[in-house]
């Protein structure tokens, strides 16, 4: 008896296109062939040319976080950053990497004295540095990749979380999620991806144009100039986040598609 076959699908070949014509016709033929595919997500579902072809076999099961598996901030570590950054200030977290428009970030705080703390490296870190220094953003710092214990007194101490990714390679955005279990609003890009099922605008926080520094400004300064409605958002985000986004909910959906595949070939 031939055995049911779920796969999970992260994300398209967006990049590397000379790859993916090489790529293509085997890619179809395994999807072709599996019982079921999942999708992180219904705006990726339905705006990947890939898993549209497949749609009749696509299901949706978002990743969850585990909150048990986050360290606990201590005292000692939230009075270190909160002496360095004070306790309002904008945060990404994540590899630099050319999909993640942290040079939209740097050009969207330009002319403006919003405190942004940017945590992790990657291949593009000396130039954004270097570009950095070119605007004078005194008020935007680097402070490298860092432990979870620290990642997570600067989640509990920033005001929000931005997250600028500006191309499709940027599939789902778990930091977008950390930053909703912390109860942050959140800002990130319509890109047609999970950063759009995390974040819904207006409601937990604020969805801006890809690539676009004058629009990005517009929403961190929304924000920073409007408190209630920041705090409203992260609230909204948090609520968010236990509804959809928990370990146990996306076991719960893997088992149920698991139970019915089973089902169906017994």
């Amino acid at each position: 008896m031939k055995k049911p076959t779920v796969v999970s699908y992260h994300s398209d070949i967006v990049k590397q296109k000379s790859f993916l014509r090489l790529y293509t016709p085997l890619m179809n033929r395994f999807l072709n062939s599996v019982n079921c595919i999942v999708a992180a997500s219904p705006n990726y579902a339905q705006t990947s040319p890939v898993l549209q072809k497949f749609k009749s076999k696509v299901k949706v099961v978002p990743y969850g976080l585990d909150e048990k598996s986050y360290p606990k901030a201590d005292d000692e570590r939230i009075s270190y950053w909160k002496n360095k950054f004070g306790d309002k200030f904008f945060l990404f977290v994540g590899a630099f990497r050319y999909y993640k428009g942290l040079h939209t970030l740097l050009e969207a705080v330009h002319t403006t004295s919003l405190p942004v703390v940017i945590v992790g490296g990657g291949t593009v870190e000396t130039e954004l540095k270097l570009r950095a220094k070119e605007l004078n953003l005194s008020h935007v710092h680097f402070v490298g990749a860092l432990p979870d214990e620290d990642k997570a007194a600067l989640l509990t101490l920033c005001y929000s979380v931005v997250f600028p990714s500006h191309l499709r390679s940027e599939a789902f955005g778990i930091t977008l999620l950390e930053g909703a279990l912390y109860g942050k609003p959140l800002i990130s890009c319509e890109i047609g991806t999970g950063t759009s099922y995390i974040n819904l605008n207006k409601k937990t926080g604020l969805v801006v144009l890809p690539s676009d520094k004058i629009a990005l400004r517009s929403a961190m300064i929304q924000l920073w100039e409007n408190e209630d409605l920041a705090k409203q958002y992260g609230e909204n985000a948090k609520t968010r986040f236990y509804e959809l986004f928990t370990s146990q909910k996306m076991i719960k959906g893997y088992h149920s598609i698991y139970n019915a595949m089973i089902s169906k070939n017994s």
